[in-house]
């Protein structure tokens, strides 16, 4: 069974850690502010601003989207593969480094 990532937010019951930063204190003034602005505290705004961008990360390395054209574009290239070059052949002979 595949096992899939949640992006849900944490339960009271989760457990929780910590991160210990240094920053300039030009940059911690501009986050306090930030944070001010949306009544949040300088730990809510840091932490929800990094996951937000973490599952950012994560999905630009997962989804991408295409206009109709490039789509079908990319899916001839998925149907018809060019035949395996001798680079790939000489790739796939070799022992995986997880093997040595």
């Amino acid at each position: 069974m595949e096992k899939r990532q949640s992006f849900s937010r944490p339960s009271a019951t989760d457990t929780k850690g910590s991160i210990n930063l240094r920053i300039e204190t030009r940059t911690r003034q501009l986050i306090d502010d930030a944070a001010a602005v949306l009544g949040k505290t300088r730990t809510e705004f840091m932490v929800e601003s990094a996951r937000r961008v973490a599952i950012d990360v994560l999905l630009d390395q997962r989804l991408f989207v295409l206009d109709p054209e490039r789509y079908d574009a990319f899916m001839q290239a998925l149907d018809n593969p060019p035949a395996p070059g001798p680079k790939l052949r000489a790739l796939l002979r070799r022992t995986p480094a997880w093997e040595v």
